[in-house]
């Protein structure tokens, strides 16, 4: 057989398969919608990757955050938040104003004696004191300057022996004061606290 009976015969061949495939007028159109979908498909999980990938970021940072600082509570209104220990402020005249019992005196261990008269300080805001210790009558002046530095003066007094409570001695001998409440606390020069008294009204 010569090679142009063989192209014919082969031709033929084709062109009979041809002929039995069913026509479709919608092949192409068929094509092109399929791979609109694989194109779809492949965006959506593209998009779905890339959210993942975003939360975990989100996630990973509110962590890191959380661990350098301390969570606080939303507040209304933007304003920043309110320490919850306010900042003592320093002692004045008015602020120590009052009478105060004895809580504790360094090196004085006898403050529950019975005596004829409480033992108390008074101070006024015109910057006197008065008080008993116990068994004498009292009295005095004192001041009060920046962060609590204090002074006192004692004036005359009667000597009768009962236990006496010792507050013109730590008064003499404090530097400065300070208010923790209702407590007010005295300190010599080196930071010892000599006293301190629980505001009585």
């Amino acid at each position: 057989m010569s090679n142009t009976d063989l192209e014919d015969d082969l031709r033929g061949t084709f062109e009979r398969a041809a002929a039995s495939v069913p026509e479709s007028t919608d092949l192409t159109e068929r094509a092109t919608i399929g791979a609109q979908r694989a194109r779809r498909r492949t965006w959506i999980i593209s998009g779905a990757a890339a959210l993942a990938v975003a939360a975990i970021a989100v996630a990973g940072f509110g962590l890191a955050g959380s661990s350098d600082r301390p969570s606080q509570p939303p507040v209304a209104g933007g304003q920043a938040p309110v320490s919850a220990t306010p900042t003592p402020q320093p002692p004045t005249a008015q602020t120590v104003s009052g009478t105060w019992r004895p809580l504790q005196m360094a090196g004085f261990r006898a403050l529950k004696a019975a005596r004829p008269d409480d033992p108390v300080l008074v101070f006024r805001a015109d910057g006197t004191w008065t008080g008993s210790d116990g068994c004498n009558g009292l009295q005095g002046t004192y001041s009060i300057g920046q962060r609590g530095a204090f002074s006192a003066t004692s004036g005359p007094q009667h000597l009768m022996g009962c236990d006496n409570v010792p507050h013109t001695g730590v008064l003499k001998a404090a530097k400065r004061v300070a208010i923790d409440g209702d407590t007010l606390q005295f300190f010599d020069a080196d930071g010892r606290q000599l006293a301190s008294y629980a505001r009585a009204r």
